[in-house]
Order: C-alpha cells, then structure tokens, then sequence
C-alpha cells in the first residue's frame, strides 16, 4: 500500500508512534530480553512516525541489550529462473541469469517480497545475516552468532536452520498486522512432519564458492505454505497460546516456537495426504 493511499485511510486515526508500540508489544508479552522473530506489514500497522525505523526501534526498546530480534530475509530473486512463475521469463532468458545474476551477499543482497522492515533491518549495524542464499534471517541481540551462524544449503528451513536454533532457544514469534501464511516458523515443523506428499527438489543460486563466482545446485525439502492459515487457525483454538492484542491501527500476535513447531509437525502430518 502506497503511503499516500494509507493516509487517505487515516481519517479519525492518530499517528501510530513509537511508544505506542513499545506500549502494545508490552502488552501483547513480549519482555526485556526475550528472543523474537518477527513477520510484519507496516501498512496494516498504519502510519509509523519513521516508518521502519520507529517500528524496529519500538522493538529493540522493549527487548532491550539482552534480548535478540530475529527477521527472515529471504531472497527469491535468487532462485532458477526456470521456475520463476509470478512472474515468469523467457526461456531464452534462463542460462543469461544464471551466468550473470550477482552472487547472494549477506551484507549487500536486498530481500525480496519480505516488506519495508525486514529491508531496513538487514542494515543496521550489528545485524547478522545467515549464508543461505535463498531464505536468509538476519539478526540483532546476544543470541544472534547462535541462531544465523550455521545455515547451510541442504537445510533452509531444517535442522541447521535458524529455525531450528529459535526451537532450542525457547524463542516466540510475533506477527504483525500478517497472519501464519507468513509465519515461517512453520516451515520448521513442516520440514519434521512426516507425510505422503513431501517433496525433496533440485535448487541453485548465484554464490561465492572459494572466492569465485558459480552457479551452485542443492538439494532441499520442497516448502509448502498453502495450508499455514487453517494450520494457523486450529493451533490457536486448540492449544489456547496465541495471544492477540492491537497493534497500531492492526493487530499483532505472539506465540512460542517451540509449541507452534510441536502443533504444526502433528497437524501437518494429519492433514497432508
């Protein structure tokens, strides 16, 4: 959503400040040294004085220095153009991108589709970024060495992921103004379930092998999100351990990972045929 168009909305609103956040992050849970991996809209969490510089500066405020902030920072632009679908190019095109597409950089590489705070966040001084080259996290706090230190390709949203890393840390997850079509967090359990459907497929990316640019191809659990909603909807109802509360003009939820992965390996492997 445009800013302009967003203003339009804001008739009878108030700006959504900092502090105001700070004050509903509070109450939504979250706490002076948690670990957190956040998904977010701004648009739906309305005018941001700052835009995401006052949205991730309100929760950096309530994590404080020992708390950890963790974003995904994937990149799609990075995958096969053969299957590049929305939207598509040229056949004729593929080995060209393949030859000439720039080498997945953590410090350089913009994300992708992933919205204006996980783009500014990648930025800030002291953010680390893992090495994946299709489906980074990046990083801010003590725990940040632990969680994005060791991604590596074979296991994007596996056992080596950050993912798994957020699981042992007892982390939580916070969607803002989105719901769990964007909660990666499931991937996770998705990539423990077992089901008749799970797919292992061939990947490549553009990286930086021994110093020199290659087009490198790997193997990965195939990912699925069409069904995260009604995943979604059922962990909620079922276990009672989504608290939900405003956030801005939207509104925000948090969870624990290491229950929402339980939930989601058990339902994804009760539901998938």
């Amino acid at each position: 959503m445009s800013e302009e168009r967003l203003l339009r909305d804001a008739a009878g609103r108030e700006p959504v400040t900092p502090s105001r956040l700070a004050a509903e992050f509070s109450e939504l849970g979250l706490h002076p040294g948690a670990v957190v991996i956040v998904h977010t809209s701004l648009s739906k969490i309305g005018w941001v004085p700052g835009g995401p510089q006052g949205f991730i500066a309100a929760l950096l405020s309530v994590l404080g220095d020992a708390g950890t902030l963790v974003m995904p920072t994937h990149t799609g632009h990075l995958t096969d153009p053969a299957a590049w679908r929305a939207p598509p190019v040229p056949e004729s095109w593929w080995e060209t991108i393949r030859d000439q597409m720039p080498p997945y950089d953590p410090a350089v590489t913009p994300t992708r589709a992933m919205g204006a705070v996980a783009e500014a966040f990648r930025t800030y001084p002291g953010v680390r970024r893992s090495a994946h080259p299709h489906v980074s996290f990046a990083a801010l706090g003590p725990a940040a060495d632990t969680i994005v230190g060791d991604h590596p390709l074979g296991s994007m949203f596996g056992e080596r992921s950050p993912l798994a890393r957020l699981y042992d840390l007892d982390a939580e997850v916070l969607l803002a103004g989105v719901g769990h079509a964007n909660n990666t967090a499931i991937h996770l359990g998705e990539y423990r379930a077992d089901f008749p459907g799970k797919r292992t497929g061939i990947e490549g990316a553009p990286m930086l092998v021994d110093g020199r640019r290659r087009w490198e191809r790997f193997t990965e659990v195939l990912p699925n999100d069409d069904d995260f909603e009604a995943l979604g909807h059922d962990f909620a109802r079922d276990t009672g351990q989504e608290r939900r509360g405003p956030l801005g003009w939207g509104e925000g939820r948090l969870m624990p990972v290491r229950v929402l992965v339980d939930y989601a390996e058990g339902w994804i492997a009760t539901h998938r045929g």
